[in-house]
């Protein structure tokens, strides 16, 4: 087996050097690093991980996990919960345990007693999906300052000092969902927006990217009002009915969270004989068959399952074995979803 050693002597660096970067630690020289990888690779080599995975077992690490909503009420986070389960049920194997909490979309104060708890637990690492509040970013600063270190997942938190975000990129995400409003529509339309909580960066960064593409691309496309539903389809059904009551020219939709249901529903009762071109976010079983009917034009996906296990591979790696993150932002996929390819 070729060992570290080796391919710093083929490689003419230090041992150090070539350590750094295959296990990503530290500023090495693009030219070198790009010539110690190709020698790895060639050589295929491998790491001691037998090792590594019985330093981690030693550790009893714990992590925790901080979800918005709960899978009942929020279906798109049964996919992110499946993730964190099946990962969880790995780790097992280094001796890691996780715990998963759920907090409501619009309720910070229980996201600071959650992480409080879980610290009284013992984690090590957190994974969360944060509520933009001052209270939660102030809690999860004071725990990375305290050595905990803190993944942000599927939304992120300014001055928090986490140590990574796993998630969308959701200002692109929001571009991307102008530009199907445009397909869809001809490039003429009034536009009704359904957010799910301001409070909630991922959310906010759709609407920012949408408005911002429509007003530098889109001159046929005009925003004619925008309100929030929570995530909840009882809410959304009965928002989205109010938009269209007060704001009767809308011909598109734009549903930016969750909701999708109620939202199309309330499109179905005060519109059943106009067309409603609508663009939602994910693919949960719900909005696959709305697809099939036709009710939502295009919907944008972000891989949920990957936002469940990316947190917690970063946590092990970067507590159990040293390795921190190759970035502090790991975008999953922007796909778009239509009728003929959601299945």
């Amino acid at each position: 087996m070729i060992t570290i050693k080796e391919i710093a002597k083929i490689a003419g660096v230090s041992r150090g050097t070539v350590d750094r970067v295959l296990n990503n630690r530290g500023t090495v020289k693009q030219e070198t690093s790009e010539r110690v990888q190709s020698i790895a690779k060639a050589l295929n080599y491998r790491p001691n991980l037998a090792g590594k995975t019985l330093a981690v077992r030693k550790k009893n690490l714990k992590f925790g996990y901080i979800l918005f909503s709960d899978t009942a009420s929020n279906p798109f986070f049964a996919d992110v919960a499946r993730g964190i389960k099946s990962r969880a049920k790995e780790l097992l194997d280094y001796g890691v345990a996780v715990e998963i909490r759920y907090a409501k979309i619009d309720n910070p104060s229980l996201q600071v007693q959650l992480i409080d708890e879980l610290v009284g637990n013992g984690i090590d690492g957190l994974a969360i999906t944060p509520i933009s509040h001052p209270d939660v970013a102030s809690k999860i600063l004071q725990l990375t300052q305290s050595g905990v270190p803190v993944v942000t997942a599927n939304s992120d938190i300014s001055g928090s000092g986490r140590l990574a975000y796993v998630g969308s990129d959701y200002y692109k995400s929001g571009v991307t969902a102008a530009g199907l409003i445009n397909l869809t529509t001809g490039g003429s339309a009034n536009v009704g927006i359904i957010i799910g909580n301001p409070l909630i960066e991922c959310h906010t960064e759709r609407i920012a990217g949408f408005r911002n593409q429509v007003s530098s691309h889109y001159p046929g496309i005009h925003i004619m009002g925008q309100t929030t539903n929570n995530d909840d389809d009882l809410e959304s059904f009965a928002v989205t009915q109010r938009l269209l009551e007060e704001t009767p020219e809308i011909d598109a939709l734009y549903l930016a969270a969750a909701g999708v249901s109620g939202a199309c529903k309330a499109v179905k009762c005060a519109e059943p004989r106009r067309k409603i071109h609508i663009v939602s976010c994910d693919l949960i079983p719900a909005t696959l068959a709305l697809l099939n009917e036709g009710s939502v034009a295009a919907t944008i996906t972000q891989q949920p399952f990957l936002q469940g296990t990316k947190p917690l591979d970063i946590l092990l790696a970067y507590i159990g074995m040293g390795i921190p993150p190759e970035s502090e932002r790991f975008y999953t996929k922007i796909e778009i979803k239509i009728r003929e390819n959601a299945c």
